[in-house]
């Protein structure tokens, strides 16, 4: 938000020259920190256990993308963004009629997702370079196409309540942000201090310094997933926060809040350890939930389809359960008349539901229900 005649009297400003902080009260984190790495060793033993994590939970990714946009006002549904998923894949090409603008913003965030993790698979570390190309994704279309994508501020911005017309935070100057992030993206890349503690004080300095136009909520809670990979401390970047940090969002922006306030960096992190130890067992039970489900399905798949392409199949459908049978035939390989005879068996059974009919030469649309009932709460 712009500063124009807007009532500053209550803003915070950025806490110049206090990161990172010289001290934090360890005997208030141990015990927050133990569970909170206790939590996810659990999570991760159990992603390590799935048949193929990235394709079990795909659909938790656009889960993801779906809350942290929710956060920033773009209010969408999981059906209408991988309704578009279906349709566009790897692409920043504009919305067309029939997808909502909202559903569109939300899969750039997905793209931009997995555009840093495929980066970092190819040994690129998370850098500023990372952060701007996640950026420049991420605001590469619609309304954020505007608002600068991949380029740093270059106007001071505030964090408010434009209905009120109200400033309550006044992030770091665009002239002292160059050096400000090169010493944060160095903190994320030293061992000097716990992971997940290390992950609490860069999540809050990155919204603090909010070094972009628009976008800046979430690629903060991005880096969160990438940071916590990047350390080992999940083998796979497949844990998302943003769905506890959304439930308790007024506290998640007053700790913030509190850091450049009053200096309250301890108060912050145990409530960042808590955002972990809770979404990390609510994770475990959605991925749980899938896990089981995908293997309650493969006697199924294999009954209904008696084909050498049944697993393959039911592969496809896990990873993207609103899907065309196009797709269907591009990403999986399956010929074309098989695939078709595999989405008209398994709708005539009741798993696949017809979403929309084929129309001319444009494939119809179908939903994988029992995946999407999992992943909808």
């Amino acid at each position: 938000m712009a500063n124009n005649d807007y009532d500053v009297s209550e803003a915070v400003e950025y806490h110049y020259g206090q990161f990172p902080p010289s001290e934090l009260d360890y005997s208030r984190l141990i015990g927050p920190a133990t569970k909170a790495a206790e939590a996810l060793a659990r999570y991760d033993t159990m992603l390590r256990s799935l048949h193929n994590s990235a394709i079990l939970l795909a659909p938790l990714r656009s889960q993801e993308a779906l809350v942290s946009s929710r956060m920033e006002g773009t209010i969408s549904t999981l059906d209408e963004v991988l309704r578009y998923e279906a349709d566009h894949e790897d692409t920043t090409e504009p919305t067309t009629f029939e997808t909502r603008r909202e559903a569109f913003e939300v899969a750039l965030f997905g793209l931009a997702m997995r555009s840093a993790q495929n980066a970092m698979q190819d040994g690129q570390p998370l850098s500023e370079s990372l952060i701007k190309m996640a950026h420049q994704v991420l605001l590469s279309s619609g309304r954020g196409a505007s608002k600068s994508p991949g380029k740093y501020k270059t106007e001071q911005n505030y964090i408010g309540d434009d209905r009120k017309r109200q400033v309550h935070f006044i992030p770091i100057s665009p002239e002292q942000l160059g050096p400000a992030m090169e010493g944060l993206v160095s903190y994320i890349n030293t061992d000097d201090q716990l992971p997940l503690i290390a992950a609490a004080i860069s999540h809050v300095e990155f919204e603090a310094l909010h070094p972009f136009k628009d976008g800046n909520g979430r690629i903060g809670r991005m880096l969160i997933t990438l940071s916590l990979w990047q350390k080992q401390v999940i083998s796979a970047p497949h844990f998302y926060v943003s769905g506890y940090l959304e439930e308790q969002k007024e506290q998640y922006i007053e700790r913030m809040r509190q850091v450049s306030q009053n200096g309250d960096w301890t108060g912050w992190c145990e409530f960042f350890l808590q955002a972990l130890t809770e979404q990390a067992q609510r994770n475990m039970d959605t991925a749980t939930q899938i896990n089981t489900l995908y293997e309650d399905m493969k006697s199924v798949f294999r009954e209904k389809l008696a084909s050498q392409w049944c697993i393959v199949a039911q592969d496809f459908i896990f990873s993207q359960p609103i899907f065309r049978n196009n797709r269907f035939t591009q990403r999986s390989g399956i010929p074309k008349q098989t695939a078709a005879k595999f989405t008209r068996t398994l709708a005539e059974d009741g798993l696949l539901r017809e979403l929309v009919p084929a129309s001319g030469r444009r494939a119809a649309l179908y939903s994988f229900e029992p995946l999407m009932e999992i992943v909808r709460t």
